[in-house]
């Protein structure tokens, strides 16, 4: 019976460490959270097309998710997953939030990047991210 508590013990002691870092985000929480922005932004602008320019910008998110992707910095979840959207919103405000959260996700990538490989990656993840920045931006414009 002492020998089952012992072992129980120590079996808890090697499982505290591994359940506690669980919740723990990785090295990259704001690529993940730049992930959902990203999703968020994507669904925004497929939910009503304004010509070419909305084409181009999912384009541009679809590489920014790819290279972030690329980094082995992957939340799993596929391109329609993302937190529930306003459904209120008219067209010119589902651009306009689409163009905060493609924002928030250029914040969230830009920070100190200490990994060689993924500065690379990170560069081209940010160039994707103010190409659709730009797009979406000409398209709000043309909504005032």
């Amino acid at each position: 019976m002492k020998l089952a508590i012992q072992l129980l013990f120590l079996t808890a002691l090697l499982i505290l460490p591994f359940k506690a870092s669980a919740d723990i985000p990785g090295p990259h929480p704001g690529y993940l959270r730049a992930l959902t922005d990203l999703r968020t932004a994507r669904f925004l602008l497929a939910r009503h097309h304004a010509g070419p320019r909305d084409h181009f910008a999912i384009d541009a998110i679809d590489r920014a998710i790819n290279e972030i992707k690329k980094a082995s910095i992957d939340d799993g979840k596929n391109l329609n997953d993302h937190p529930p959207v306003d459904t209120s919103l008219n067209d010119a405000g589902r651009f306009r939030r689409a163009l905060e959260l493609l924002d928030q996700a250029h914040q969230d990538i830009a920070r100190f990047e200490d990994n060689v490989y993924a500065q690379g990656l990170q560069q081209r993840a940010l160039r994707h991210i103010d190409e659709a920045r730009h797009e979406v931006k000409r398209i709000v414009d043309d909504w005032r």
